[in-house]
């Protein structure tokens, strides 16, 4: 059954700005042919993240939001929950290494 619990709307505004500043800078950097491997899979990524989490979403039980649904699959070794945690893990790498070459170029 469809839960129609969410998260506060501030937080989906900055979560869906900060994925579109993601793939911008992704595509950026691809075009700059800097970190292109990692971009790829950045922008890859972050397409995915979204989707994968709204598909399994759809699941959650009465009176739970994503994040309290992201939590207990995780607690319960689920896959795509797995799937989601590695891949914002990955995104702040990756932003670090973007910002790190932004500082060398700059120098």
């Amino acid at each position: 059954m469809y839960s129609t619990e969410t998260l506060p709307n501030w937080f989906w505004l900055v979560y869906y700005l900060s994925l579109l500043l993601t793939i911008g800078t992704g595509i950026f950097s691809i075009l700059l042919k800097k970190n292109v491997w990692m971009s790829i899979i950045a922008v890859v990524v972050t397409v995915s993240i979204p989707i994968v989490g709204f598909v399994n979403g759809m699941e959650r039980e009465e009176g739970q939001n994503e994040l309290d649904q992201l939590i207990l699959n995780l607690q319960q070794g689920s896959i795509w929950a797995i799937y989601i945690v590695l891949g914002y893990i990955f995104l702040l790498v990756w932003w670090f290494f973007f910002f790190s070459n932004k500082k060398k170029s700059l120098k």
